[in-house]
């Protein structure tokens, strides 16, 4: 999540016991951080792995038949960093280690067809130029090879907000008499910035470049035709004069972070929507859990309802206001179709996005699945970024099944494993266990009724998942935000942003007022409703030693982690979105990496990060002044890793992502994607 969407309130008012206090409790009975020996050891015994165990086709050999041997994975990556970690940086460039280069790879308003007018440097493309370039705040984004190449390929990227300032040539322009908005082709421009890109890109000659005019070259914007798929659809709740029948929705909002699924399709999470939308009038129990204002909407877009150039009420549908007789005469459940996981088929060019209801509709950053085991369910993790929500999964009725890796259709496979199954909330223990929670009717509450005594169907209890959650009991967290999964030992990792709005903990808490975040970590257990947790490292300045509980030095403090990629060798890939002082006025955010998997101790248990190992964190990449440093995407031969750089305050000047803006030049900052290479040609990182 930006600092620029960040939304302080809570609206998680529920009395459930936070993770501060289960977090102080945890510390004080197992005293694991200093010891550097933490939970995630529970891999190493070959007991947990994170696949769920309910299967629709187990078959049990019988005795005569021959029983195959079980591959062994590797319980450990073989690699190692092979680069010295570097300095922090405050320069409007991009720094990375030496040997390797950065160049700037389709920057905002990048042309992907003859469509649009090459980007101009004063703003003044059209809302037409903009539906046909790249959006504005590129975030989350993976890349996808064309015929298992390295070198050729598509990147997605998430757009997650738009900075109307540098969009415009002198910003938004507001009525003198009203200050409303009132120029039809800026806000049509501002949604077209949203969105997701789908874009072709090919290496030629050491650089990756832009394929313009490629069929698979698209936009969705927050104008898009998308489907939505699973419980909540065809219900009443998505009835709208657009959707009579509650099958579709306009637009996908707010793209935050991302995950990709193991058929090949993309996954873009809508994350800080609600401020999109305004209700003048009653908020539903829904609206108020999740956060729909009362007073204006964030652009001001509602603000053109009934221009006589308005199509098909394209702005009158963000005010979400009761008017008219049902839901088929105003937009009252508009805002029901926002808040989901969507799936995009990026090779499929005419196909379009679905929303997929079943994974549950709050405040998504990110979508991880689960290791992939044969026969056993798919897991799909995502967590809700604001103070004190939840972490959740997703675990599909249907089994996995490796002939589903290559379909003929994967959007239709996508419907096999992500419209029907369970959908969990967690609660952490302060033993280091911890429960999945079934958000279904059945479901037992913390006052001894279920959730059928609150929620009439699966699609009410979907609708207001967090209002769900609370009932349950589920553990409110520290802005649960990007997942990531290590392909060796199964362990799933998780950023906790910050919250320094933390004070219900005891003194003896060591991280009262969590201003610098940390990531948890677990591991499922035997069944879907257990797992076994730890903290893998603590963000903290160096100089701060009651906070600095994993002892990092110059060379990897950090704050506020945010985006968190393995890659398949085992490397994790750690990006912030710093927002601590302490930390901001020694370097801007960055990009860090380690190999969890070989942090191991004699007896091979997994470690946390401590005195004995914190150089194998690594601090690889440092973004230019402003930035946050967000997205990550590798090429299939682990020569170009891609990171994005949002909302610069002055930056690019050039081509050569590491070359800083002349002292004294001010140019129109672009969100752009970097990629990193080494000079020698070999993997990246090692």
């Amino acid at each position: 999540m930006s600092k620029a969407t960040f939304d302080p309130t809570r609206y998680n008012n529920s009395n459930n016991t936070s993770f501060a206090e289960v977090l102080d409790k945890h510390l004080s009975r197992r005293h694991f951080v200093k010891s550097g020996l933490g939970l995630g050891a529970l891999t190493a015994f070959g007991g947990f792995g994170l696949a769920g165990c309910n299967s629709d086709d187990k078959t049990t050999p019988t005795p005569t038949d021959p029983v195959p041997p079980t591959p062994v994975p590797p319980a450990r990556s073989s690699v190692s960093l092979g680069f010295n970690s570097i300095p922090g940086s405050l320069t409007d460039a991009v720094t990375i280690p030496e040997g390797y280069k950065a160049q700037i790879l389709a920057p905002w308003g990048t042309p992907l067809n003859d469509k649009a007018a090459p980007w101009k440097a004063d703003g003044s493309n059209t809302a037409e130029d903009q539906a046909n370039s790249v959006g504005q705040n590129h975030d989350g984004m993976h890349f996808f090879p064309l015929n298992d190449a390295a070198d050729d390929g598509l990147l997605c990227i998430n757009h997650e907000y738009i900075e109307q300032d540098a969009l415009h040539p002198m910003g938004p322009t507001l009525d003198a008499d009203t200050g409303l908005r009132n120029v039809i082709d800026e806000v049509r421009k501002e949604i077209n910035a949203h969105g997701i890109t789908v874009v072709r890109i090919r290496l030629v000659e050491g650089n990756w470049t832009v394929v313009t005019n490629d069929s698979h070259n698209r936009r969705i914007t927050g104008a898009s035709t998308l489907d939505i798929a699973g419980p909540v659809a065809y219900s009443e709740h998505l009835v709208t004069p657009f959707s009579p029948d509650g099958s579709q929705a306009r637009g996908t909002l707010n793209n935050c972070g991302n995950g990709y699924t193991p058929w090949g399709t993309y996954l873009t999470c809508e994350e800080n929507w609600p401020e999109y939308f305004v209700n003048k009038g009653e908020l539903t129990e829904s609206q108020k859990r999740i956060g729909i204002g009362t007073s204006k909407t964030r652009y001001g877009w509602a603000d053109l309802a009934g221009n006589e150039e308005e199509r098909v009420d394209e702005f009158a549908r963000f005010d979400v206001t009761a008017t008219g007789a049902g839901a088929l005469y105003d937009y009252r459940n508009e805002a029901n179709g926002h808040g989901y996981i969507v799936e995009i088929d990026p090779y499929s060019p005419n196909a379009r996005g679905v929303k997929r209801t079943a994974l549950g509709r709050f405040r998504h950053e990110g979508c991880t699945f689960g290791k992939l085991e044969e026969g056993k369910s798919l897991v799909f993790y995502s967590g809700h970024d604001s103070r004190f929500e939840y972490l959740y999964k997703f675990v599909s009725k249907a089994s996995w099944s490796e002939a589903d890796a290559k379909p003929a259709n994967r959007l239709a496979t996508g419907a096999k494993y992500m419209d029907d199954g369970v959908l969990y909330v967690a609660r952490f223990n302060e033993d280091g266990s911890g429960t999945w929670l079934a958000l279904e009717p059945g479901s037992s509450t913390q006052d001894g009724k279920t959730l059928a005594d609150y929620f009439a169907t699966q699609a009410d209890i979907l609708l207001n998942t967090p209002g769900a959650a609370d009932l349950l009991g589920a553990t409110p967290m520290d802005r649960p935000e990007w997942c990531a999964v290590d392909p060796f030992t199964g362990s799933a990792y998780l950023t906790l942003t910050n919250n320094s709005k933390r004070t219900e903990t005891n003194p003896a808490n060591p991280r009262l007022k969590n201003n610098f975040g940390h990531i948890i970590r677990w591991d499922e257990g035997a069944s879907d409703t257990e797992f076994n947790w730890d903290i893998f490292v603590f963000g903290a300045p160096t100089d701060n030693v009651d906070y600095n509980l994993s002892n990092l030095s110059e060379f990897n403090q950090f704050a506020s982690p945010d985006g968190l990629s393995f890659d398949k060798r085992g490397i994790l890939w750690i990006q912030t979105d710093n927002g601590a002082s302490e930390v901001t006025s020694y370097t801007n955010d960055q990009m860090l990496a380690v190999v969890p998997s070989t942090l191991t101790d004699g007896d091979g248990k997994q470690q946390t990060i401590g005195e004995a190992n914190q150089t194998e964190l690594r601090r690889f990449f440092v973004g230019p002044n402003g930035c946050e440093v967000t997205g990550f995407a590798i090429s299939p031969d682990y020569r170009s890793v891609f990171a994005n750089i949002q909302h610069p305050d002055n930056w690019p000047v050039s081509n050569d992502a590491t070359e800083a803006t002349p002292a004294g030049e001010r140019i129109r900052p672009r969100a752009a994607t970097v990629v990193i290479r080494k000079l020698d040609g070999t993997e990246v990182g090692v």
